[in-house]
């Protein structure tokens, strides 16, 4: 069978569209995996021990569990225990946040420790609060150290959003399969589908790239 670009022009609006959803609930479950994250991050490192223990448990029960079983869970176990609908695209956005929010945890908490001690100290002895000491002193190095791990943790979630097909998002993935369900032309339309991640992925490594650049981290 010979590779027919015309079936791949004739899918490409519909594959565009899931690529759109792609990038939304990618862009919308990082932005809060980012915010959760840090303060679990914040939370493992300078909290108490309360605080220590509570957020080695929610990392430890996300890195445990695959993203599938927990967005399943989010879609079809949590409506039955909180009596509250929730529709596929917002599990799909939870299921990101709490699954990324574990892993960038890890991430700041390691950016955070690996700083050298005496800059925090030297912070403090000039009579700084904590809080300017974390912002102006210690965050930035972190920042500078987590960019690359952050960048390879956007990718994955990036990839992550493919999963969701079980529960019928129309994200890249599912739009290739309904697409191709219709027409047969296997080789054509998963070809366009890995071009398009492609692509995506690209885009995110190249803006990465750059920002290590300006940041200048070897």
């Amino acid at each position: 069978m010979q590779f027919d670009p015309s079936v791949v022009l004739e899918a490409l609006p519909a594959l565009l569209q899931g690529a759109r959803l792609t990038v939304l609930i990618a862009v919308a479950g990082l932005a809060g995996g980012v915010l959760v994250g840090l303060c679990f991050g914040l939370m493992r490192t300078y909290g108490n021990s309360l605080a220590q223990k509570i957020g080695f448990a929610y990392v430890e029960l996300v890195r445990g569990t695959p993203i599938v079983v927990q967005v399943m869970f989010i879609y079809f176990a949590l409506p039955v225990l909180l009596g509250v609908r929730v529709d596929a695209m917002t599990a799909a956005v939870a299921s990101i946040i709490v699954n990324a929010g574990a892993y960038i945890a890890e991430i700041v908490r390691g950016a955070l420790l690996s700083v050298p001690r005496g800059l925090r100290e030297a912070g403090l002895a000039l009579g700084m609060p904590r809080w300017r000491v974390l912002a102006f002193v210690v965050g930035p190095v972190a920042i500078r150290r987590m960019t690359p791990a952050l960048g390879n943790q956007f990718i994955v979630s990036v990839k992550d959003t493919s999963l969701f097909i079980v529960i019928g998002v129309g994200e890249l993935t599912r739009q290739g399969q309904e697409i191709m369900a219709s027409n047969f032309r296997a080789v054509e339309i998963w070809s366009a589908v890995a071009f398009i991640y492609l692509c995506l992925i690209g885009t995110i490594t190249f803006a990465l790239r750059t920002m290590e650049k300006r940041m200048r981290i070897l």
